[in-house]
C-alpha cells in the first residue's frame, strides 16, 4: 500500500507502542492524526510528544470510550488526505481479582476496561471503515485495520480478569470484522505484544519489572516499541495478512502469576 499523500489515525499515539507506529507511518510518508487523552492542567507533554513527531503529525485529544472522539479524529484526517490505515493502540490494564481482598471484581471496574480497550477499539474500526470505502484501491487495498490485542488473551495471569477479557475480544473480533469488510477491501489484522517496554509497564515496581524480563526466551530482551511499528508496517505491506492475530513475543509463554 502506498502511504505517500495519504492520512492515517494512531490511538494512544503519544507514547509507547502508538507512538512508534505513529512515527513509522510519518516516515512511510503518511500524515498522521495521533488520538490520545487531554493533556493534565498545567502539563504539554502529550502535545509536545506528537509536535516532535513533525508537521505531518497532529493531536487529537479524547477519550476513546467516547465514539465522538474517533468520529472526529477520522474526520480529521480524511480532511487531509484519503484514510488507508487506523492503528488502535489505546488500552488500559486495570488490575483485579475475581475475588480480591476487597471483595468480588466489580462492575463497573470490568465496564471501565472493555469500554476503552473494546468498545475504543470497535470505534475507531467503525468510524475508519465509513471511510475507507470510498477510496480508490492501492495495492489491492481500500484501507486496513490494525488493532492491539495481548498475549494475555491467550495466557491471562491472574489478576488480569479484566485485561484478558478485553484482549481476548480484540482478537475474536479480528476474523469476522475481515469477513465483513473484505467486500470492501478492507483488511483487518491484530497484533499481539508480549513483554514490552512501555510507559504501562514502566509504572510497575522494578522487582517486577525484572520477573517479566527474565521471562524472555529469545530475543533475551523485552520488546521494544520499534518491534511493534516494524510489524505494522510489514501488514500494510503485505497484502496476504488478513484477518489474523500475530503474536509479537519472543516465544514467550506467561506463568500464572
Amino acid at each position: 500500500m502506498e502511504l505517500r499523500d495519504s492520512s492515517a489515525v494512531v490511538t494512544g499515539g503519544a507514547s509507547g507502542l502508538g507512538h512508534a507506529a505513529a512515527g513509522a507511518l510519518i516516515d512511510a510518508g503518511a500524515r498522521v492524526v495521533i488520538v490520545d487523552l487531554p493533556d493534565v492542567a498545567g502539563t504539554s507533554v502529550r502535545a509536545e510528544a506528537v509536535a516532535a513527531l513533525g508537521e505531518r503529525a497532529s493531536f487529537w485529544p479524547g477519550d476513546i470510550a467516547d465514539p465522538a472522539t474517533s468520529r472526529g479524529a477520522v474526520a480529521a484526517a480524511v480532511q487531509q488526505a484519503p484514510l488507508r490505515a487506523a492503528v488502535s493502540c489505546a488500552g488500559v490494564a486495570t488490575p483485579g481479582k475475581l475475588l480480591g481482598r476487597a471483595g468480588p471484581l466489580s462492575c463497573e471496574q470490568l465496564m471501565g476496561v472493555l469500554s476503552v480497550n473494546v468498545g475504543g477499539t470497535v470505534n475507531l474500526m467503525a468510524h475508519a471503515a465509513e471511510a475507507m470505502r470510498d477510496n480508490e484501491l492501492s495495492g489491492g487495498d481500500r484501507g486496513v485495520l490494525i488493532n492491539t490485542a495481548s498475549v494475555a488473551a491467550f495466557e491471562g495471569q491472574i489478576g488480569q480478569i479484566s485485561y484478558a477479557a478485553s484482549k481476548g475480544a480484540v482478537a475474536s473480533l479480528t476474523l469476522p470484522a475481515a469477513r465483513e469488510l473484505a467486500s470492501l477491501a478492507i483488511r483487518v489484522v491484530a497484533i499481539a505484544p508480549g513483554l514490552f517496554e512501555t510507559p504501562m509497564l514502566a509504572g510497575l515496581p522494578e522487582d517486577a519489572r525484572e520477573s517479566l524480563r527474565a521471562k524472555a526466551l529469545h530475543p533475551a530482551r523485552l520488546g521494544r516499541p520499534e518491534d511493534f511499528s516494524a510489524l505494522v508496517m510489514q501488514i500494510l505491506a503485505n497484502p496476504m495478512l488478513n484477518g489474523e492475530t500475530i503474536r509479537l513475543d519472543g516465544a514467550v509463554r506467561l506463568e500464572p502469576r
